[in-house]
């Protein structure tokens, strides 16, 4: 088989596609995942600050985002029902970030404001590739593209 330009930009744009989908996914579930272990681990801490928040239900809720950051970070990571954990992980960084980084709430001199609106528009960084995610799947090196073949 012979390669031509045009063919080989073709190939190499495929293999960028699934490089980018796979290492992508792998950063965002570990953005997840590490924070839900921290969250398990300081526990105790973690509740104290969803409270100075005023997070309803915070222990409920605190639990809650302890299962879906392990477990769509998880799925997210190998690729399985990406499209959704990175939807409901989405949402989830839109929760957070309206509660746990509301610069809005804080003074113009109080020194955390531009902490917290550097924090917010990051997550709102994070919630974009998220919904790239969400929107174009997770790509050939996923178990989605392996159990999708399988049903052919």
């Amino acid at each position: 088989m012979m390669f031509t330009i045009s063919s080989y930009g073709i190939v190499m744009n495929q293999y960028l596609e699934t490089f980018c989908l796979l290492s992508g996914r792998f950063l965002l579930g570990v953005y997840f995942i590490l924070p839900g272990i921290s969250k398990i681990t300081g526990f105790d801490a973690t509740l104290t600050y969803m409270n100075d928040h005023n997070v309803p239900i915070a222990s409920v809720l605190l639990i809650v985002t302890i299962i879906i950051q392990l477990g769509a970070g998880a799925a997210l990571i190998v690729g399985f029902k990406a499209k959704y954990m990175a939807f409901v992980l989405a949402g989830l960084t839109l929760v957070i970030s309206i509660y746990m980084h509301n610069f809005w709430d804080l003074a113009d001199d109080d020194a955390n404001r531009a902490h917290e609106t550097q924090n917010f528009f990051k997550n709102m960084g994070i919630m974009a590739g998220l919904l790239m995610v969400a929107a174009l799947g997770a790509g050939k090196l996923s178990l989605d593209s392996k159990l999708s073949a399988n049903k052919v």
